[in-house]
């Protein structure tokens, strides 16, 4: 037996992997548990969404307010303050519980977009994504985090595929959408949009999610804070260092030339190795404690679980590619692009019913590879003024390398919520997830970014690089899944 089914150091056997068989969809959206999954899942689509909407705003917004020099900045202040605040989600659970935190993440949201929206100039934009950016990454840390008092056990795998899918979507919708307010000229509505179903989605809070952590062991009477209000102390140190290394990726999307984006990718790294070197020293932790314990195959859970949001990535690039190298319009190509993120949502709606824990180990394994497979087959698939024939075949291609991210995502999932039975350490691995997803996909972006740049003036080197390069990336996920038996 593997040590997560067995129960290794921290961990305890997953209650879905000994479950009958799995629970239909049905169960899930029925009228018990609608609410909750419309909240949970809710919360990560808006986030998701927001990560590409404002890159097909952006120009029509810098022709209103200018300030051009901060265009590539805005990308930046939502990626950060999204991976900071994922950090946060647990300690705002434990203080406040399931209810106040939500509300608190998205009242964030709302208010950012509110202010995107009436934004006079760039640099107030600027700042109005970054709070946009801190409540999409709570509610996406919470979501996780929730999942486990929100739905029962047997839920959870249907769960977390459902909101892992929202990625998928809100890639899918984000670049569309705004495409459609942009090209009537309605960059602002847009944001008023988010706001509404913000809105919306936070109304509902107070009735649908439990007043306290039940699963978690978080009391209290009004929301659930635990002790009834309870100071949960801030990892300060890790917190410092995992921002100054999401900071530090970032930025390599910002500055121009190869050298310098490297320069920027190795100081992430290096400040990566300090916070694992601080958390494994200090008692105050972003990533539970079983994550650095000795045989535990948390860590090995979550790398694999970076590998595959790392591969996402390449959806930055995959428009710029279709239409220098096949000539398609801007609107085309962004779906070209998105065929990765309907493959991981679409998959994993079928995987999630995967129940047999040696099918389970299988899908961990197999999806690195299928992902890594698609993307090596795009590269090859490349060419100079390509046919319409090959454009075709493009999307299949994309499709089944998504659909790695979906066969093993939901299930990875479960296994770090699983890992221990601590309640507080369990709480914080949920939401964990959605840290290493965040910060995963933005050192996907500046790698991918920095592998563009190798070729030159070259489109289809450009291409090649880029896909080769993130390929072989993803394909390591292979052996972390391997290794979290």
């Amino acid at each position: 037996m593997s040590t997560d089914e067995q129960g290794g150091p921290g961990s305890t056997r997953s209650p879905i992997a000994t479950s009958p068989g799995p629970p239909a969809w049905g169960e899930l959206l029925g009228r018990r548990h609608l609410g909750s999954a419309i909240v949970l899942a809710g919360g990560v689509l808006v986030g998701a969404i927001n990560i590409y909407l404002a890159a097909s705003l952006l120009p029509s917004a810098v022709a209103e307010l200018g300030g051009a020099g901060f265009y590539a900045l805005n990308m930046t202040a939502y990626l950060v303050a999204m991976v900071i605040a994922t950090t946060l989600a647990g300690r705002l659970l434990s203080r406040w519980g399931n209810i106040g935190a939500y509300l608190t993440g998205f009242a964030t949201f709302v208010a950012g977009s509110l202010a995107c929206a009436l934004s006079p100039a760039m640099e107030v934009l600027l700042v109005s994504r970054g709070v946009q950016g801190l409540g999409a990454g709570l509610l996406s840390g919470l979501g996780f985090a929730v999942l486990r008092s929100a739905l029962p056990a047997r839920l959870w795998t249907r769960g977390a595929a459902l909101m892992s899918a929202m990625y998928g979507v809100g890639n899918f919708a984000g670049p569309a959408l705004g495409g459609l307010f942009a090209q009537f000229g309605s960059w602002r509505l847009a944001f008023v949009a988010m706001a509404v179903i913000g809105a919306g989605c936070g109304a509902l809070v107070p009735r649908v999610l439990p007043r306290s952590d039940r699963g978690s062991g978080h009391g209290g009477e009004r929301g659930g804070g635990r002790g009834g209000g309870e100071r949960v102390p801030v990892p300060v140190g890790s917190l410092v260092l995992i921002t100054a290394a999401a900071a530090a990726v970032s930025m390599a999307g910002v500055v121009a030339g190869t050298p310098a984006k490297v320069a920027c990718i190795v100081a992430s790294l290096l400040l990566m190795a300090g916070f694992v070197a601080h958390e494994r020293r200090s008692e105050l932790r972003v990533f539970p404690r079983t994550t650095y314990q000795r045989g535990s195959s948390l860590k090995w859970i979550y790398l694999t679980l970076g590998l595959l949001a790392f591969g996402v990535s390449v959806e930055s690039f995959l428009p710029l590619f279709g239409q220098r190298l096949a000539g398609l319009p801007p609107l085309v190509a962004g779906f070209f692009a998105a065929a990765i993120s309907l493959g991981w949502s679409t998959t994993q709606i079928g995987s999630s019913s995967v129940t047999g824990p040696r099918a389970v180990r299988r899908l961990r394994v197999l999806g690195p590879l299928l992902l890594a497979a698609g993307l090596a087959v795009q590269g090859l698939l490349q060419a100079e003024n390509a046919p319409i024939w090959l454009v075709i075949a493009w999307v299949p291609v994309l499709y089944v390398a998504g659909a790695g991210i979906g066969l093993a995502y939901p299930h990875l999932s479960v296994a770090a919520m699983s890992s221990t039975q601590d309640p507080e350490e369990g709480g914080r691995a949920a939401a964990a997830i959605a840290t290493v997803t965040s910060l995963s996909i933005a050192f996907g972006t500046a790698v991918g970014g920095a592998l563009v740049n190798l070729g030159g003036g070259s489109m289809l080197d450009a291409a090649r690089y880029s896909l080769f390069g993130i390929a072989i990336i993803c394909g390591l996920g292979a052996l972390t899944a391997r290794a979290a038996r």
